[in-house]
């Protein structure tokens, strides 16, 4: 009885857990979008200056040497640009895209700064979806199975020993 109720606990906790990916997704992507934004801007101030000058953007970088701190900004710009173009082709992939996709290309959701960013701002809430419901099924089930394996492991050890009468 007791493994019962834990067993409904875990899967209830696993329910609850995975239900709100649809919408804590769909709030990652948004803000994605707004980084990806802001990105594209530096990006594009970056490259006018390199070219009002007769350069692209390696050959700028390339100049950027000589002193400490045209070395750090050097190296500041290249992190940008790839940053820019890694967020940019995780956004192209999610943009429009609905829950399911969205789980499917998950680890596109990986960037921690933006991950951190709508998780300081999300509100969970029971979705009344039907990918709500999906995912809570999904997430009632998993919890449920990892409460069972967890359970057999911890039994293992105790598994050859008889029962006193």
């Amino acid at each position: 009885m007791i493994l019962r109720a834990l067993t409904l606990g875990a899967g209830l906790a696993g329910a609850a857990t995975t239900s709100q990916f649809p919408q804590f997704s769909q709030q990652y992507t948004q803000r994605l979008g707004g980084a990806v934004d802001a990105l594209a801007e530096v990006v594009a101030d970056f490259d006018a200056s390199a070219a009002a000058v007769g350069l692209n953007r390696q050959e700028a970088l390339a100049q950027m040497q000589g002193t400490d701190f045209l070395d750090r900004r050097r190296a500041d710009m290249a992190g940008t640009f790839a940053r820019f173009e890694r967020l940019s082709a995780d956004l192209a992939a999610l943009e429009g895209q609905g829950p399911f996709m969205r789980a499917y290309h998950l680890p596109r959701l990986s960037d921690g700064q933006i991950a951190q960013a709508a998780w300081e701002v999300y509100q969970p809430a029971v979705p009344l979806n039907f990918a709500g419901m999906i995912f809570a099924v999904f997430g009632f089930l998993l919890g449920a199975a990892a409460f069972g394996v967890l359970f057999k492991v911890l039994r293992w050890p105790f598994r050859g020993r008889a029962n006193p009468a």
